[in-house]
């Protein structure tokens, strides 16, 4: 087993979460001419079937030489959680999003790690825990 992060890239993380059945949109932020103001690298936006959504940001880029990879790069991503439209912290009991909207720093393992409890997450749990104050 190595040390080194997997790299993320725009078309990796889209294929991801395509896979996992999300709809999925992505733009990138700087392009190779450094002439969009934009300060991420790139973000992916994904919506799953009940109605949760992740936002996936990467703000700086890790350069490779050639032979490990293909162009631009990120080992670690900034992930959001959308509910509704907005940000949002997950339910309690939940190892993720806890006390905040944000999971920074993110790498490729936690991030499918977050995709799976995402997906399988019954928003039901957001009105009851609103409803017992827990959220």
């Amino acid at each position: 087993m190595t040390d080194e992060q997997q790299p993320m890239t725009e078309e990796g993380l889209k294929a991801l979460l395509e896979a996992a059945g999300a709809r999925v949109m992505s733009r990138s932020g700087r392009n190779e001419h450094y002439g969009s103001p934009r300060e991420f690298s790139f973000e992916v936006k994904a919506i799953f079937a009940n109605g949760l959504g992740l936002h996936l940001m990467a703000r700086q880029y890790s350069y490779r030489d050639p032979w490990e990879t293909s162009g631009r790069v990120n080992d670690l991503i900034d992930v959001l959680l959308l509910r509704q439209g907005q940000y949002s912290e997950m339910p309690k009991g939940l190892p993720f999003f806890q006390g905040t909207d944000t999971e920074a720093g993110v790498d490729f393992e936690r991030l499918r790690e977050i995709i799976t409890a995402v997906k399988q997450l019954n928003p039901k749990l957001f009105l009851l825990q609103e409803l017992t104050g827990d959220l």
